[in-house]
């Protein structure tokens, strides 16, 4: 209990900011740190900044007494339509109305001695967020058989809920960091990981007929959960040209989402997924460094994000299947969003122009985690992005400080499929699409001591 105090404290001042929406990498961030940023987030055989605990808690053995603290200006651009249908009450379109999002980021580290360091790194893991208008969808018509009640005789939202439609997740890590050389050119780290997440989800009471527990589907406010995992990296520094770095994410375990236990598998477990990420820098000359990043996160093992947001039992009418099909979302092996396991690769160049002006340019491809099965709930996520694009610099203030910034545009990217809805109305309710684009610009001070 006390520890959702002081990470609701940490959430409350800015730390990690309310509302959120990193969906990039599925919902984790292109990169941690604006240098990893400004590379497409080519970062773990990088020693750049303060940011290990994100990325390679190894790498904290090369980066000497530092701090650095820094802010992320992140404006995803969501929006969702529907066409088609036969019943045309159910045809409609909206844009999300949240766009614009301040993520803070925070990382000091400290040499004990020569060879061992201890630092922290707090940062915003991932998150969704949407906010959609209601009203796109007049009454009287199929939205009716879902949502009996109605929002009070007022039109409908894009899923046949009451008023506004949306969710907000927020994760933050607080990763304290020590890292120990073996030798001059061989570091190994670990992190472990204090997981604090924030979750409302608002106007989905279709949904609710759905649910082993209707009353916690939706619109039951923010709710919390704290958990614990550990990262642990290694870097080595092949010869003066080659630096190579490996680091895994255990999955973080957290508490359940009480007030959201209907919604999500496992009665509200919302899990933070294991991932790991491997990477080499190339010094091509004194000037050029090549870095190239793998990164694998694997939201399989989340029931609650990696389950089917189907069922072999929906639409079907034999016996073995009544009465099973419709309470099928919070339990065991509940419902879920569908999420497959992304694999991103990551291509990051920083040349030094001179000795106080170093430039960055970056690319990164991810395989899209939502597929056609699972369109139709992921409108409240529509996390379908693959391609980024990325340029940074860092310029010396003086001997000692700096100053680093870095921009992002993510790709616009898109999933059409049928409506989900259209299982339970022999097809009438049309082909559903959603899209998403990005752009980000951020800065960072960092201080070496």
């Amino acid at each position: 209990m006390k520890l959702k105090k002081i990470a609701g404290v940490l959430a409350a001042i800015g730390i990690v900011a309310p509302g959120a929406a990193m969906a990039t990498n599925g919902y984790f961030s292109d990169g941690y740190g604006m240098t990893s940023k400004g590379m497409a987030g080519a970062s773990t055989a990088m020693a750049k900044d303060t940011f290990g605990g994100a990325n390679n808690p190894a790498s904290m053995a090369f980066v000497g007494d530092r701090l650095d603290v820094g802010i992320d200006w992140f404006r995803p651009i969501r929006s969702v339509e529907r066409t088609g249908a036969m019943d045309p009450t159910m045809n409609g379109s909206v844009q999300s109305d949240s766009n614009d999002f301040a993520i803070p980021e925070f990382g000091y580290n400290k040499m004990l001695n020569a060879s061992t360091s201890l630092g922290v790194t707090v940062y915003g893991n991932g998150g969704m967020n949407t906010d959609y208008q209601g009203g796109q969808l007049p009454v009287g018509g199929t939205c009716t058989g879902f949502n009996p009640a109605g929002p009070a005789g007022a039109p409908y939202n894009m899923l046949c809920g009451s008023g506004k439609l949306g969710i907000d997740l927020t994760q933050l890590i607080i990763a304290p960091t020590v890292a120990y050389k073996v030798n001059a050119n061989n570091s190994i780290g670990v992190s472990p990981l204090i997981g604090y997440q924030r979750f409302k989800a608002d106007g989905l009471q279709a949904f609710q007929g759905f649910s082993s527990d209707p009353s916690h589907v939706t619109n039951n406010g923010y709710d919390s959960a704290t958990g614990f995992g550990v990262r642990v990296g290694y870097m080595g520094k092949i010869n003066d040209m080659v630096t190579v770095g490996a680091a895994y994410a255990s999955k973080i375990s957290m508490g359940s989402f009480d007030k959201y236990k209907g919604l999500f598998a496992e009665q509200g477990g919302f899990d933070m997924p294991e991932n790991w990420n491997v990477g080499i820098a190339v010094k091509a000359n004194p000037q050029v460094t090549v870095a190239l990043d793998y990164q694998r996160i694997n939201y399989s093992g989340v029931a609650s994000v990696g389950t089917p947001s189907t069922t072999a039992c929906d639409g079907v009418m034999t016996p073995e299947c009544m009465g099973g099909v419709f309470n099928t979302m919070g339990g065991s092996n509940g419902r879920g969003f569908g999420y497959g396991d992304v694999d991103v690769v990551k291509l990051g160049v920083e040349y030094a122009y001179n000795d106080r002006l170093t430039l960055r340019a970056g690319y990164s491809h991810a395989n899209n985690p939502i597929t056609t099965r699972d369109v139709t709930i992921n409108i409240i996520a529509p996390a379908v992005i693959e391609d980024h694009y990325t340029l940074g610099f860092t310029y010396g203030l003086d001997k000692s400080s700096e100053i680093t910034m870095a921009y992002m545009h993510a790709q616009e990217n898109s999933v059409t499929a049928p409506s989900f809805f259209n299982t339970f109305t022999g097809g009438m309710s049309g082909t559903e699409k959603i899209k998403m684009y990005q752009d980000s610009l951020g800065i960072a001070y960092g201080k070496k001591f």
